[in-house]
Order: structure tokens, then sequence, then C-alpha cells
């Protein structure tokens, strides 16, 4: 019997020499796409939206013009904020409390009283009005912006386009101490002129003076998208961003979504997903050997201890992003309504996390970094645009969205990253490389938190400057 069996054998054999390389190769190859597919998006796709009311007008019958805009106050405005912050209800607060429970109520009514008897809204619309402000309407909104030029330029002198993005609950006034250091660098002693720029500072649709979205699902993409169009308007075939909190994520977007129009990518906050096995094991090893894991001496001072820096400190100070990404219009109706309430939940972003130890001061420290005038005319920018809402729906429309999308597609363009010491969280360079392929600069800034360009322009400005000499040399 045995050697009958031994054609079938033979047979089988044979069908097992070509059957198993052809499995392999299959399951090879399954596997190799399932590896390769996390990362076959090259960029993310540009694509095109409507957020206006109503149906979106035939091509060619859309707005493309730019028009100046002047930022304009009435007795009236006026009056009705006085009436409402003469009727402003005091709630005591817990002995003791100093900014542990949030605003505090005792220094809250002294900012009060500053507002309603000395603070001069017409001044402070002056103040607002000394840089261009333009709108144009994009994507079926009006888009608002700030243009600022550079008044003297030297023969042969280039100068180089740079679009700058805020986040919340900012405005682009943040960005009006900075304006002149970049745009006339060598009157502040900043350089010796070879880098100049010219700055345009759009308000994010929703906040300020720009239109809010009337669809649902405006996301920082589309808000990318919407800049790229703004500035190929402005006749910008290339260009430099520059961005923190939802502009570092709204400018990665762009150096995602064109590459080839963005010449550099400057960052002050950079977002990580920061879970994973490998994350989690280097997190670990990092606390004893940061050396193994990549980490500088520097890193393991700003990320450990690792619960209270990474955990417990950003769980305090993201209840409002819990809110905001999940029902936006309940708490948003009631500081729309109330100037006081308004002021208490954006003042108070502007003490901790600026410095997390304003935390334990009766004022919060916020005079210490800022004037009260600097902080209540970016209140006063949501409260008489009535944005305070739409600009909390952000939080919403991004977070309904799967957020691996931002990390899967690599930032390959040059990129310079300021890590300030007071940042809410920390990113070590050698995490920013898992999606910043190309980091040009990586500063460890000496002193500031999250609102750098409002509260340490210098040091931001000199960073940005730094950064765009070295991408013109490569």
């Amino acid at each position: 019997t045995s050697i009958f069996c031994l054609p079938r054998s033979f047979d089988y054999s044979q069908k097992n020499a070509v059957l198993v390389p052809v499995a392999a190769l299959g399951v090879g190859g399954m596997l190799l796409y399932w590896l390769r597919s996390g990362r076959k998006i090259k960029t993310i796709d540009m694509g095109d939206g409507w957020w206006g009311a109503g149906e979106r007008p035939p091509k060619g019958k859309e707005d493309t013009s730019i028009r100046p805009f002047k930022i304009e106050t009435s007795d009236k405005e006026i009056e009705d904020l006085h009436q409402r912050l003469d009727r402003f209800r005091f709630t005591p607060h817990v002995e003791g409390a100093a900014f542990h429970y949030g605003f505090n109520s005792s220094y809250l009514r002294k900012v009060v009283d500053y507002w309603r008897n000395q603070f001069d809204w017409r001044k402070q619309v002056e103040v607002l009005n000394k840089y261009p402000h333009f709108h144009t309407t994009i994507e079926g909104i009006d888009i608002h912006f700030i243009h600022v030029k550079p008044s003297y330029v030297p023969h042969g002198q280039a100068v180089r386009p740079l679009l700058m993005v805020h986040g919340w609950p900012g405005s682009f006034y943040e960005f009006y101490k900075i304006i002149p250091l970049l745009t006339e660098p060598a009157k502040h002693s900043l350089n010796e002129g070879d880098v100049v720029f010219e700055v345009i500072c759009p308000s994010i649709p929703g906040y300020a003076f720009s239109e809010a979205s009337h669809q649902k699902g405006f996301d920082s993409i589309a808000t990318a998208r919407i800049f790229h169009k703004l500035m190929n308007r402005l006749g910008f075939k290339e260009y430099y961003l520059q961005g923190g909190d939802w502009g570092s994520r709204i400018t990665t977007n762009m150096a995602q979504m064109l590459p080839q129009s963005v010449k550099g990518l400057h960052l002050n906050l950079v977002f990580i997903t920061t879970q994973g096995l490998g994350k989690m094991i280097r997190t670990m090893l990092g606390a004893y050997v940061p050396w193994l894991v990549g980490f500088s001496r520097e890193d393991a001072r700003r990320f450990y201890p690792f619960m209270q820096k990474n955990v417990f400190d950003v769980l305090r100070e993201s209840g409002y992003l819990h809110i905001q990404a999940t029902k936006p219009d309940t708490a948003g109706c009631g500081l729309n309504d109330s100037p006081v309430g308004l002021a208490a939940y954006i003042m108070e972003k502007f003490s901790t996390w600026t410095d997390k130890s304003f935390l334990y001061k009766d004022d919060g420290g916020l005079e210490s970094k800022y004037s009260l005038d600097e902080l209540l005319t970016n209140v006063m920018i949501y409260w008489v645009t009535s944005s305070i809402v739409s600009s909390m729906r952000y939080y919403k429309e991004n977070f309904s969205k799967d957020p691996r999308i931002h990390n899967r597609v690599g930032v390959r363009v040059p990129t310079g990253i300021a890590a300030f010491p007071q940042e809410i969280v920390h990113v070590p360079r050698v995490w920013a490389k898992d999606v910043y392929k190309n980091i040009v600069t990586y500063t460890y800034m000496p002193r500031g938190g999250h609102f750098a360009a409002f509260e340490e322009p210098k040091l931001l400005a000199q960073d940005i400057i730094q950064f765009v000499r070295k991408v013109e040399q490569l």
C-alpha cells in the first residue's frame, strides 16, 4: 500500500510547494498592506465646503472681494454693558479659596468695578483699529483678518508672509504686541533685519468678527482649507505658519493638506496622542533612565512626576473642555447673557494657563503678566460679537471626529517648536517627531505659558525669527 501512496504523496507535496509560498505571499501582502494602511495617506484631502446659510450660489457668483473693515462701538452698546455690570450679583467665596475653586469672587468684584468705572472701551477700539482689518467671504461665511505690512523695506529685502492663528479663549488681539517685533524687527533689536515679515492674523470662524458656520461639522480641517484659500486670495503661493492652542491644530492641518504651500510651521503647543503600550513603557522608563527613551534632562524635569503633571493637573484644567465638547450651547447661553460670567470664564484661563502656581494667589496672578485693560479687551471682543457660544462649539465639532487623522499624516514641512515651561502639557522632541518629521528647531523656552504671544512676545518673536533664518538656509 505504501507504494500506491507514493505518487499521491509526491503530488500532494508538489501542491504544497506551490500553495505554501502563494499563501505566505498573500498573508505577507495583507500584513504589509495593513501595516502601511495607517501611513498610506500622505496628505489630508483638501475637499471643499459650504458653511453659509441656505444654498451655495453657482460657481463664479460668489463674492471674492476683500473689504476693509473697522471695529465700531456705540453709546447704546456701552450703556447696555454698564447696566448689566451694575446688576452684578456677588457670590462670597470660601475662605482661603484663592483660585482653587475657579475665579475668586472677591477679586472678581474688583475687576467688575474697574470694568464699570475705569475701563475705556472707546479707547480700546482705537487700539484695535491701529492695524488694518478686512473681511472676505469664503465658503459662504465672512472671514475677518488683520494684515500688517512692514512700514519700510530696504531695497532687495524679501518680506516673508506669516499667518498667525489664535486659539480659545484668545483672539487676534493676542498678537498685537508681537506684530511690530516681526514686521520691524531691527527697530526692536531683534535681528540684523535679514528676516522681516508681513503678518496675517485671521479670526477662526465663530470667533470675534469672523462669521460662525451655519452648518454642523465645521472643524479644524475646514478651517485649514479656508485659511489656505485666504492666503491664496491675498496672492501668496508660499507662506510661513504659526500657532498655539487651536491655532496649532489648524496650522498643522494646513501643513498636512498643502505642504507645497507651507515654507515652514512654527508651533508653541504640540498635540500628540499618548496612547499605546510603547509610549506607556517609555513613560515608565523615562522616570529612571530618561536618556534611554530619548528624553533630555529638561524633558524629565518638565514631565515628571508624571501623574501630577500629566494627569491631575490636566484633569483640573480641562473641565471646560468636556462641557464644550459635548453640550456647548447650554453653558454658552448663560455666558452670552452675562458679561461678568463671561469675564470669569475667560479670564480664569489666563491665570492658571499662564502659570500653574497662580492657583494659590487671591488675584490669580493675572496682573503680574497682563494689564486689566488687555484682559478686558479680549473679553470685550467676545462680548460685543456674541461669539462665546460659537467659539465653544468648535470643541464639539472637532471632538466628534476621529482624532487619528491628525497623527496618521506626517508633517514633512520644516517645523519649529517653542516649548514654554508653563504650558499645560510638555511634549518632548522625541515624541513630537512621531508626527513632525522635519523638526528644524526645538527650543526649551526660559519662561512663559500657554498664551505665548500675549505674555512673552519678544521671546516668541526671537524663536520664530531664528527658525525662519534656519529654514531659509536649508
